[in-house]
């Protein structure tokens, strides 16, 4: 996301190369991101939340209050909005923080551990988002140590070993590979 400098390679979205580009400027592409750690203003209200970044964009003052209520919705956060975000339990604040990054429109969405921190009902409402982002044609990249999780709901998965890609595949092909087995998965792992 441009978080840090390329040291090499480049960074391509469709023909658009995005490698010099700071991070506004490649959400302005339509790269969205969910850090690892919270990524909401505590003491501002949900609905605040949400606000905050539709006012980032070039909308009316209508149009941003259309976009605010819609993405209330979308996540089941209406009946929160009027709450201090640092109030929220850990799937609550996971949805509001994937509700902020869904305001700009991506086209892809960078999750890192977006099943960290969170209970095993609230990991099941992640992933049923993801797969609504897919299904509403978002890219989704995960990078996540919660293995099962991930391999449950993705089309495909690269596993790193040492900052090198080890394998890559369907889960299904990932879970049989004996290299995944002897690097990364263990001999026992099963779905």
């Amino acid at each position: 996301v441009g978080l840090i400098a390329a040291t090499s390679g480049e960074v391509y979205l469709n023909d658009d190369e995005l490698t010099p580009l700071p991070m506004y400027r490649r959400a302005r592409r339509g790269i969205g991101y969910l850090p690892q750690e919270a990524s909401i203003f505590r003491k501002m209200t949900v609905e605040q939340n949400i606000r905050s970044i539709a006012e980032t964009l070039p909308l009316t003052k209508p149009e941003r209050e259309v976009c605010v209520k819609e993405h209330l919705e979308e996540l089941g956060l209406t009946h929160l909005k009027g709450q201090k975000a640092y109030t929220l339990s850990g799937g609550e604040r996971r949805r509001l923080e994937i509700s902020r990054a869904l305001v700009t429109k991506p086209k892809f969405l960078l999750m890192d551990e977006p099943f960290s921190g969170v209970d095993p009902i609230s990991v099941s409402e992640v992933q049923k988002i993801i797969i609504q982002l897919k299904e509403r044609g978002i890219g989704v990249l995960i990078t996540d140590h919660n293995v099962r999780e991930t391999l449950s709901i993705v089309d495909r998965a690269y596993l790193l070993h040492q900052g090198a890609v080890l394998c890559e595949g369907t889960s299904e092909y990932l879970i049989n590979d004996p290299k995944s087995r002897e690097f990364y998965l263990g001999e026992d792992f099963n779905m």
